[in-house]
């Protein structure tokens, strides 16, 4: 075979066949080629007493003859990590007299002989064996290379995947921020309340991502806040170390597969893009939800050995206070919120979630605003969740605050408005543009036809017109007899109860 050497057995077997044989036939049965039994001839000598010389294969000379052991292992012991290309660029350099152009293969045999004999100790991946119920696992993945699009606008955002080790049931929900204590939190317990148990232990990376921009004191309580909540599901919180991703590795290697399955499911579809945020969310676990189906059988025989839930679910949010300001809204977080302008001076306590904030005064809920996200790489901008809502009784007092005003294209609750808006200040003067429009807001908020009213703006503008503010008053304002259909109500005598209390007694 080539590149490995006969032995003397070998040997010995081709002398004695080749007193009856060919030379074809010999070097057949002793194992080797023809060639081999030629060269045996011309030298008889059997191998262990053949004078072994150093040579390139083919016969050609070594070409790192004189460097090898002069120069280059004393280099690779100073430095182990160097690669063959470096050091036979450094050899070049060292010898432009020499031609070193076909040691290249060469090099890189010889060093890699040389590590596995006398290079440095290597890490050693112990493979563990997971019992039922031991051992759950959570990580973070970015999702943006699956393209996926929210009415035609791509989507950042992150998925959260949780599996059990054994068994291989895993749960994923979308995340709309970074890997923040909150999405942690939340995922990991709708992934133990849906599973209906919890592991012994815990696992995750570092939490460094969540960690980030936090003082010492932050992460201290971040910290202590997880242990809390793996302590009221029973479980021990452990960590693999900072970069060593293998130590995660039941469930590194499985978002890997989750994301293959992801794609290949968008593209069984034909589409990346969903109507709304919810319907991407119902994909997602619809596709992890027939992984699943796939490990019921081990599913069932882990699930004895979780742990049970406790009677509630753990706190998964952060808490901040804000001040209204006489803007009508407050900033957190670099995004502008709108709330209703009688709430301008009030304090809120604020519940964070990763896709929602809820709204508190004192302790009575107020209501539940949208999470919103600063601008990605704008330094200074801000986001902003708005709603005209909370602001149209202010505007239409004031209505020429609409031309300049810092969030107006977020005020537009549809594009319809935002095309009318761009087709009235394009046709006429702005005073009237600003009428028109603050008209219309508050039209919609007024007679609640926001989506009726944008497909009647829809209709007008694709026929190249302007809408008329008073023809659709007239159209949309709803008139005291036009309050809904009828309906009738039938009320029923009181003997009719006395009836229902005799047969209460009769039953009894």
């Amino acid at each position: 075979m080539p590149g490995r050497f006969i032995t003397d057995r070998q040997h010995e077997d081709y002398m004695t066949l080749r007193q009856h044989h060919t030379q074809k036939i010999a070097a057949a049965k002793a194992g080797f080629s023809v060639s081999t039994g030629a060269r045996i001839e011309r030298d008889p000598r059997p191998p262990s007493q053949k004078r072994r010389e150093r040579r390139h294969g083919g016969g050609k000379p070594d070409p790192l003859a004189g460097l090898w052991d002069e120069e280059i292992v004393p280099l690779i012991e100073a430095t182990p990590g160097l690669r063959p290309i470096a050091v036979l660029e450094e050899m070049q350099y060292r010898h432009p007299d020499r031609d070193l152009s076909s040691a290249r293969r060469t090099l890189e045999r010889r060093m890699r002989l040389w590590r596995a004999e006398h290079g440095p100790d290597r890490e050693v991946i112990f493979r563990q064996s997971h019992p039922p119920g031991r051992e759950g696992m959570s990580d973070f993945f970015d999702a943006r290379a699956l393209g996926v699009t929210i009415a035609g606008v791509p989507l950042a955002h992150r998925i959260y995947h949780f599996t059990l080790v054994h068994s291989g049931w895993e749960h994923a929900e979308v995340v709309l921020g970074g890997e923040s204590y909150t999405a942690l939190a939340g995922g990991l317990q709708n992934a133990l309340w849906l599973l209906g148990g919890a592991p012994r232990e815990h696992r995750t990376d570092s939490l460094s991502a969540a960690f980030a921009n936090l003082d010492r004191d932050a992460r201290e309580d971040l910290r202590t806040r997880y242990d809390a909540l793996c302590a009221d599901y029973g479980m021990e919180a452990t960590r693999n170390n900072r970069g060593i991703a293998h130590e995660n590795g039941s469930i590194e290697s499985r978002h890997g597969h989750l994301k293959t399955r992801l794609e290949q499911a968008l593209l069984l579809r034909g589409s990346h893009d969903f109507d709304e945020l919810d319907d991407w969310r119902h994909f997602v676990a619809q596709v992890v939800a027939r992984h699943n189906a796939r490990h019921r059988d081990r599913l069932r025989v882990e699930r004895p050995h979780l742990q049970p839930l406790p009677a509630r679910r753990s706190c998964d949010y952060d808490e901040a206070r804000v001040r209204v300001t006489s803007s009508g809204g407050f900033v957190f977080r670099k995004v502008f919120y709108t709330v209703h302008s009688r709430l301008i001076g009030y304090e809120l306590k604020l519940r964070i979630f990763d896709d929602r904030l809820e709204l508190f005064l004192g302790g009575t809920p107020l209501e539940t605003l949208p999470r919103g996200r600063p601008p990605a790489g704008g330094r200074g901008g801000h986001g902003y969740v708005v709603s005209y809502h909370h602001v149209i009784h202010s505007l239409r007092a004031k209505p020429q605050a609409i031309a300049n005003l810092t969030y107006r294209d977020a005020l537009f609750p549809r594009t319809e408005y935002r095309r009318c808006w761009d087709a009235l200040t394009a046709a006429g003067p702005l005073r009237q543009a600003c009428r028109i429009m603050v008209g219309l807001l508050w039209l919609a908020h007024d007679q609640t036809c926001e989506a009726e009213l944008a497909a009647a703006l829809s209709a007008i503008l694709a026929r190249g017109e302007l809408p008329v503010l008073g023809e659709l008053r007239s159209r949309f304002t709803r008139t005291e007899g036009d309050g809904g259909p009828d309906v009738p109500v039938c009320i029923p005598s009181a003997g009719s109860y006395d009836d229902l209390i005799q047969g209460q007694g009769a039953a009894a």
